[in-house]
């Protein structure tokens, strides 16, 4: 997933971009599975007048329970991002009004993760971005590839922390 180059600073490149574990996305689906059943099931109780009044009670709360149980999850989960630069971390997400976070890379005091068994079979787990601000951590859920993410921004910090980036032999 490629974070819009128009949202860097200058000479500053991308270590990982990424965005939560489509396993957030197995509930809409079971949601959404759900409603089509129920609603089908509902349009074909009762005759005549009463079947049309069931067919459009069961359509509209099938529309509302769709686009608040299904579709509203799905855009979240399409519009929130985890990026990790040379630089800085940054969180963004929203889906009409936009909010985000950053925090430069120099103020970060730790990387760490937790897997637990249900992640450990999806290939995701939690991400624990420590820094040294008043909030001092944040908690990135169900990263995809979680240990990678992690060993590639501790590898950026050890750097960072040696006044060195990537290509420079420190000479």
């Amino acid at each position: 997933m490629a974070f819009p180059s128009r949202l860097l600073n200058e000479g500053e490149r991308v270590v990982v971009s990424t965005r939560t574990h489509v396993k957030v996305l197995l509930v809409p689906l079971l949601v959404l599975l759900v409603t089509l059943v129920a609603a089908g099931l509902v349009s074909r109780v009762g005759t005549g007048t009463t079947e049309q009044v069931l067919d459009y009670v069961a359509l509209g709360v099938a529309v509302v329970v769709v686009l608040w149980f299904v579709v509203r999850p799905f855009l979240r989960w399409l519009t929130t991002t985890y990026t990790f630069t040379d630089r800085r971390f940054i969180a963004r997400s929203g889906i009409i009004a936009k909010e985000g976070r950053t925090i430069p890379l120099n103020r970060i005091s730790g990387v760490d993760f937790d897997i637990g068994v249900l992640d450990r079979l999806l290939g995701c787990g939690t991400l624990v971005v420590s820094d040294a601000s008043v909030e001092g951590r944040v908690e990135l859920h169900d990263v995809p590839r979680v240990e990678r993410v992690q060993l590639m921004v501790a590898q950026e910090l050890h750097e960072l922390g040696e006044g060195r980036t990537r290509g420079d032999d420190g000479a």
